[in-house]
Order: structure tokens, then sequence, then C-alpha cells
């Protein structure tokens, strides 16, 4: 870990990461906050983490020597209750009344907890990673030091074919409030630096934010876990697909039977889904409907080594998601040397073209289908095109997003967001004169 001899200047970042929750066992934007403190701290930063207490166990099990840099927010009365009516409700109901409630509740908590920490320890940078989304209100204002906010991504919306896959009244009601939301809690408005991940994301910033908007992408990738084997040489047997991620309306896994079914290649190809949610039933019959029991494998939830482990041993991921902001998983397939069938939507074209993968535009339903099983009967029968864009995928993944590359660049934005604040904190005695 990091070294407690650390050469420090007045100027070194002395970071505290703020958010509401951190895992590296559910992933997603979890497993952002704690990346950003665990290579800070192998970096010899001094840096502290402010976060829930519901993985308390697993943090402090994966980092025992940092365990007094972790401070955790207490289970309240209100987060309890909250999430007891929340699974009563349409996920986007909770997620904008009793969900929001227990967030801005952890949120006073942590203000409070930051608060104290950048007086005990000197702290002289705050970064909130998340939630990611850019029109979510934060409530770390005040705090007396720079706040560094984001990488956000968001703004997304459906392709116009899929549109009534999603509520559009309920999003169009809850993207009015945000700006009046942002004024009742203005850490967006006062925060120093708003980072996005792209051009949409920028657009859905609160009116009225003051501080650099910068363009930094939202997911890294740690090559340690996620890398390709040995030996990737062809080999006989079917060409194996793989899928990650929840098993939920718009990852369209749906679709992605539907263009299995279609892919007629010798011998035909073999398909591993892996992840867990509330339309796996649904999918498992209609694998059955498609006669695809014999290629279809449904593996549940798995841990990050263990999904590391098969996408080594897969020959490319398909990601047909319709309402992928991020999408994590296109960045880890890449890192272990797979090609990637994505949808053209959203966050994966961001991260892919033709010369690591295929993207297949989604101009309607039946496009989408014949698209998917296209690309992946190119890639089945052609084990050559497979190699090279896995290769390049893998050079993408080390020169951009890489977790290293993404820790020099937030340093580097700490740095500045710390030289603004003392510039503007520099008594006019102390400025030096005009030039003549």
């Amino acid at each position: 870990m990091a070294d407690s001899t650390t050469t420090e200047t007045d100027d070194a970042p002395r970071v505290l990461i703020v958010s509401e929750h951190a895992s590296v066992r559910f992933g997603g934007e979890a497993i952002l906050p704690w990346h950003y403190f665990r290579f800070l701290r192998r970096r010899g930063v001094e840096a502290w983490l402010v976060v829930h207490s519901r993985t308390r166990d697993e943090l402090i099990g994966l980092l025992p020597g940092e365990a007094d840099r972790m401070h955790f927010l207490p289970d309240t009365a209100l987060n309890k209750r909250a999430y007891q009516i929340g699974r009563r409700l349409p996920g986007r109901i909770s997620h904008f009344t009793v969900a929001y409630a227990s967030r801005l509740s952890t949120q006073r908590a942590a203000r409070a907890t930051a608060r104290r920490l950048i007086a005990e320890h000197r702290i002289n940078v705050v970064h909130q990673p998340i939630l990611v989304s850019p029109r979510e209100p934060s409530l770390l204002y005040g705090l007396e030091v720079p706040v560094v906010m984001g990488p956000m991504n968001g703004n997304m919306t459906y392709p116009p074919a899929f549109a009534k896959r999603v509520d559009a009244a309920v999003l169009r009601l809850s993207r009015r409030a945000t700006n009046f939301v942002n004024r009742l809690s203005p850490g967006k408005l006062q925060a120093a630096a708003l980072l996005v991940a792209n051009e949409r994301t920028r657009q859905a910033l609160p009116a009225g934010a003051r501080g650099e908007v910068i363009t930094l992408i939202e997911n890294g990738v740690d090559l340690e876990i996620w890398s390709p084997p040995e030996d990737r040489a062809p080999r006989d047997g079917p060409t194996r697909f793989i899928f990650l991620g929840r098993l939920v309306d718009w990852k369209a896994v749906d679709l992605l039977l539907e263009a299995f079914a279609r892919v007629q290649t010798n011998p035909p190809p073999v398909l591993e889904i892996l992840g867990n949610g509330p339309m796996r039933a649904s999918l498992e019959e209609q694998v059955g409907r498609l006669g695809l029991q014999d290629r279809v494998r449904f593996s549940g939830w798995q841990t990050q080594v263990e999904c590391a482990r098969r996408l080594r041993e897969a020959d490319a991921l398909v990601l047909p998601s319709l309402y992928e902001c991020g999408g994590a998983v296109v960045l880890e397939a890449m890192a272990c040397g797979l090609p990637v069938v994505a949808t053209a939507w959203g966050g994966p074209t961001d991260y892919l073209d033709d010369s690591c993968g295929i993207l297949v535009p989604p101009d309607s339903r039946e496009a989408l289908i014949a698209g998917i099983a296209e690309g992946m009967s190119r890639l089945a029968a052609d084990p050559e095109l497979r190699a090279r864009l896995g290769r390049a995928g893998r050079q993408r993944v080390e020169h951009e997003f890489n977790w290293e590359t993404k820790i020099d660049d937030m340093l580097g934005i700490y740095r500045r967001v710390i030289a603004a604040r003392a510039s503007q904190a520099t008594p006019l005695a102390d400025s030096p004169p005009p030039s003549r």
C-alpha cells in the first residue's frame, strides 16, 4: 500500500472520496469510488473514503491496512423505511421519491463527516464520483475546499424505434424538476469542476452550474483483473459468445436470443448468459420456445474474478442494450482481448469502433436483431477477424481506458482546482503588480 515517506508539498492533493456506496461485489457505478480510493493510495496519495456502512465488511476485507482511512455512514431508520417502501413501488417512481429521500439523508450525514475530516486531515479537495447522473442533486457544498464531481454519464433516451419501452411522461416530468431541485441542493451549482463522459451528459447539467466542465470517460479497467489469456490460438469446437449484465428489459437479451437463433454456422455456436434479474424466467422460457436449450446456458451472478475468467474462455461479447449510459463490460471484454458486438447507442459508442468491434444501429426491432445476427455470424465464421478485433480492443484499453491513466488524469484535475482555489484566496496585497 501507500508509502508513508512520500514527499508532500503544499499543493499536493489530500483527497476525500465521498460516495453513497462503494462495492466491488455489486460492480456497476459502485466500483468507481473504490477504484479511486485504492489507486490513489497505491500511488502514495493522501486519501480518505466516506461511504455507507452497508459494505463495511467487504471494503475492510479488501484493504485491511487502510481501514483507518475509511469512514462509514450508518444505516438510519429513514434509510431502512425508504428501502421497505421502495420495494413495493415501480422502479422509476421509487428512485425519484423514497429512494431520493434516502439518498439525501445519506448525503447530509456525508457532508457532516466530510467537514470533520477536512479539518482533522487538512484535506484540500473533495471528490464525489457518484451518483453519475448529471441531474442528480448534491449536498456537498460549503466545505471550504474545492469539490470535484463525476465523471457523470447520463441524459440517455431510448432509440426512437424502442421508445415505447420507457414511460416517457415520467421521464419528462423528472427532467423538468431537476433545475429546481438542484437550486435547493446546490452542490453541483457550486462545484469547482464537473466531469462529464460525453456531450449528451454535458447538455444535461443543471442550469447555473459555474464550475469548469471537463470531459473524462466515466469507466476504466483494472488490467490486473481483466486480461487476455496467455494463448488465444484458434481452437476446435463451437464459437463461444457471452453476455454479462442484469437481466432487465433495457438490456434487450430477448432480442439477443432472437438474433442468436438465426446464426447458422457449423458447428453451431453457444451462448453463455452471466447475470440475474427479473427477466430470467421469461428468457429461459424463450430459450425453450426457440429450441436453444442445448446451446444457451444461464450462469447467474458471478464475481468479477470469475467473470474475467469466463471472458478469457469466450470468443466474443454481445451487448444488445438499448439504454446503456456507460457499458463498462464492453471495456472489460476488450481488455480480455475479445471483439464486441453491441448496439450503436449510448455508452458503447464511446468505446467501440470498427477497429475493435461491430456496432449495430437500432433503427428498428427487426434491424437490430438482423444486425446482431449478422455480426455474430461474421465472428463465428472468421477466427482471424475475431483475433484482429480482439488485439485492437486490448491495445485501445491499455492506451485510453486503464485505471492508471485515469488516475493520472484525476491527479491533474485535483491539482488544477486546488491551485485555482489558492489563487482566489490570495490577498490583493500579495498579488504581483500589473505589467507596464
